[in-house]
C-alpha cells in the first residue's frame, strides 16, 4: 500500500484509512474508522481535483460486496476509483480517466 501511495503522489494528494475494533472495559467492541466497504486509498488529483478512492488488493485478494458498490457508487459520481493489485494498476487508473 504504501508503494502506490508513493507512487502516484505526485499526481494525486492521497491519503491512507486505518480501521480497527477495541473491546472497551466493560467488554463492548468499539468501532473506529470508516463504514464497510470504503476504499483504503483516498484523496484527489492534482490535476483537475477529481476525488480519487482505490481498494488495494493482493493479486489473490477478494473484493466484497461492499467494496464493489462503494466503487461502483464513487464512479458514478464522477470519481475515479477502482482496485489495484499492483504499482502500475494504480498509474494507470489515475492517468486513464
Amino acid at each position: 500500500m504504501l508503494e502506490i501511495m508513493a507512487a502516484i503522489s505526485n499526481d494525486c494528494v492521497i491519503f491512507r484509512h486505518n480501521v480497527g475494533k477495541v473491546r472497551t472495559p466493560d467488554g463492548r467492541y468499539f468501532c473506529t474508522g470508516i463504514p464497510a466497504g470504503y476504499s483504503d486509498l483516498q484523496g484527489h488529483r492534482k490535476s483537475d481535483g477529481r476525488a480519487v478512492y482505490i481498494e488495494v488488493k493482493t493479486k489473490s485478494g477478494r473484493v466484497s460486496p461492499q467494496q464493489q458498490h462503494f466503487i461502483d457508487r464513487m464512479r458514478e459520481t464522477g470519481a475515479i476509483a477502482g482496485v489495484c493489485r499492483s504499482v502500475d494498476d494504480a498509474i494507470n487508473l489515475i492517468q486513464s480517466k
